[in-house]
């Protein structure tokens, strides 16, 4: 039975490392691309670190709940097996939502940015390129997404 919990276990990290999404402001949607997109120019006024939750699907879950079940199998038998597996599912349900989240959080950044145009916006992303006050920047505006580039 050891063998089946080490399978699990495998197939549900390959499975949330699938779930992750990217916020950076260079990965675009397969659907996105070919699409115009507005582009207004700016100025950095002041960058902060923030923290992007990760994602909170039922596939850690159930992920884990499915763990949590075979490994509550295997204890006591009879009517005292089955209780453990209820139990055990509940818990690695509770515990793979968690690691789910955890595993995708990231670090992002809240830019603020001076518009050539006399406006001031801000715009949290991933923090996969740094900027800094003062830096000219791009942004790339579609469909209610803002990128900001150098």
């Amino acid at each position: 039975m050891n063998i089946t919990k080490l399978i699990m276990v495998l197939i549900c990290s390959a499975v949330l490392a699938g779930c992750a999404s990217s916020n950076s402001g260079a990965v675009y949607k397969r659907g996105e691309a070919r699409q115009v997109q507005t582009v207004k120019m700016g100025t950095v006024e002041s960058v902060r670190t923030v923290k992007l939750e990760g994602t909170k699907s039922p596939v850690g879950t159930v992920g884990g709940a499915a763990v949590g079940g075979i490994a509550g199998s295997t204890i006591g038998g009879g009517r005292g097996s089955a209780i453990a597996t209820v139990i055990g599912a509940i818990v690695g349900g509770i515990a793979g939502s968690a690691v789910e989240e955890g595993v995708t959080r990231s670090d992002g950044l809240e830019i603020t940015i001076k518009l050539d145009s006399g406006g001031m916006i801000a715009v949290v992303q991933e923090a996969d390129v740094q900027f800094k006050p003062g830096d000219r920047v791009r942004l790339l505006e579609s469909g209610g997404t803002t990128r900001v580039t150098l």
